[in-house]
Parts: C-alpha cells; structure tokens; sequence
C-alpha cells in the first residue's frame, strides 16, 4: 500500500468536500471502459442493462452495477492506485459499497439536482467516499460534476418535498449553501473526482454533441454501517465487498442524528425520485438492480 495524495491534496480534501486528481488512469485503461459502454449501449434490450432516458428511450443514462458486468470495472474500482487513494481519505480498511456508470449523452443526458449522497445512505459514521471516474473529458459544455465547496461542513441537509423525502435540495438558498461557493469539476478522461458524502453536487443536463461518461465506484470505511435498509438502499449490501484490510468487529458511531430517506412511495433510482416519477407511477420502477445483481459473483461482506 502506498500514498498517491500528497498531504496538500488531503487537506484540500477535509476543506472543500472534494478533490480532483487528474490522469489517475492511462489513456488506454480509459479506452477499454468506453469500449465496454460502447457495447452495452449497442445492446438489443437496453432496458436490459440500463435505466433510459424519459424522453428519449435509445438513450441510456445509467447503467446499472458496471463491476458485475465486465471485469474492467472490476479492475477499474479495485485498482491499487484507486484504493491507494481512497485509503488516504478514509483509512485501509475499506468495503467497495456499490458501483453505477452515469452515461450523459449528447443532447439528452438528464440533469442529477443538487443532493447528498449521505442522504440516501446514511450511516454510522461519515468515512465514506465516491471516486467518479470520468471517461471522457469533462467541461462545462458537456456538464461536469458541480459541487459546493465546504458544504460538507453544514451536516446533512434537508432533501424533503412536500414532507417527504425527495432526494434532492430544493434551492441551495434555502439550506445555507452559497452559490458563489459552487465549483465545476472538469477533467481530462482518466480524472477522477473525490466526493465526501456530505458535499452537495450536482450535474446539468448535458446539452453539447459530446458524450460524458462517468463510472462511479462508491466506497466505505469497514467500520461505517448502514442505518437504513429501506428498499431503494437494500440492494447494496448483499454486494458490498472488502477490497482492502479487514472486516470491522465494531461500528464507529458519529455523534448526533440524521434524517432518514422516507420517501412517500417506493423507488429505486435517484432520477425517478428527484423527477418525482415515484409519485406518478404508484409503483416502484423496475431498474434492474436487484435481478442483475443477484447473479453477481461478488462476495459479501462477512456478517452482513
């Protein structure tokens, strides 16, 4: 195990909420995951292996569990480098929680409001991180990740419409966040951005003739334990693996409280909730996580 954030990095990491490290991945590693999307999205039954865009079903705008699809996820999330990284915010002991691929593509690619992670998955503890690994070259006309510098120190913020959660912040005004503190996180392809899970972010609709493909590998430290198993949060766990130490014996437990995600009708995705389409339906979309990642070879976590 080594170090690749230098100590500045890390610091830069506990003041803003994130961090963007560029050319973590050579060209041709990148070259092979957009391959395998390529290929994917050139499948007969996208629905298949994809949550589509509302507006334009050919499209794909999340794929869903991309390391239990192809073996360069895999590599891409367990990556020394990657863990080396990602050891360095959170410690050695870590559990790769989840994987998704957001795809952005040209034209159609739809918005991700402003939001937490922690508020969809709360936890004992706040050691916990995601590494978006972009590729292809992010900039503002392709909508990059946005994020709000030092926002992770508020805590956790409301994500309730109409009383209910609803998985997004309605106006960054109305919880205390600045605008003048938002950031574009732009990046050559092989970047990847480092995201605190309390920072607010979010990403507009991608309205350039480019695609800007995302893989995004969550991880925790193995001392930071679930709180809510509702069912939109569910299906990670059975997949959840250590990728690097040890299996905790004990929770570490922050101090306070946090709100759960108590939505007023089930849902499975981030869009559908933040589009309000949970609402709309009267039942719980079928996205595909739960089929597909019941065939999944991962092995859990040890008591989990």
């Amino acid at each position: 195990m080594g170090h690749v954030l230098s100590e500045s990095q890390i610091e830069a990491y506990r003041e803003n909420g994130f961090l963007v490290v560029e050319g973590l991945f050579e060209s041709d590693f990148v070259d092979r995951a957009r391959q395998v999307v390529d290929d994917l999205l050139s499948s007969q039954d996208l629905n298949s292996v994809a949550e589509t865009e509302p507006g334009d079903a050919s499209k794909a705008r999340r794929i869903w569990a991309p390391t239990s699809r192809d073996k360069v996820f895999a590599e891409l999330a367990e990556h020394p480098r990657l863990l080396d990284a990602v050891a360095d915010l959170i410690g050695d002991d870590l559990i790769l929680q989840y994987s998704k691929l957001n795809v952005k593509a040209p034209h159609v690619g739809s918005p991700v409001e402003w939001h937490q992670d922690f508020a969809y998955y709360p936890h004992s503890n706040t050691d916990l991180v995601a590494a978006l690994v972009y590729l292809d070259d992010a900039t503002r006309e392709n909508a990059c990740l946005q994020v709000a510098a030092g926002s992770h120190k508020s805590g956790l913020l409301s994500h309730e419409v109409d009383g209910f959660f609803g998985g997004k912040i309605v106006s960054l005004d109305g919880v205390g966040v600045a605008e003048s503190t938002v950031v574009d996180c732009q990046g050559k392809a092989g970047s990847v951005v480092f995201l605190h899970p309390l920072v607010v972010h979010s990403s507009e609709q991608n309205n350039s003739d480019r695609y800007r493909r995302a893989f995004i590998p969550a991880y925790r430290a193995s001392d930071a334990f679930p709180l809510y198993y509702g069912p939109h949060a569910a299906h990670n766990e059975p997949t959840a693996k250590l990728v690097r130490g040890k299996v905790s014996k004990t929770a570490r437990s922050e101090g306070g409280t946090w709100r759960l995600p108590l939505a007023a009708a089930e849902f499975n995705s981030l869009f559908e909730i933040q589009e309000g389409a949970h609402l709309r339906s009267g039942r719980k979309a079928t996205t595909g996580y739960f089929s597909h990642e019941a065939e999944s070879d991962a092995a859990p976590v040890a008591g989990m």
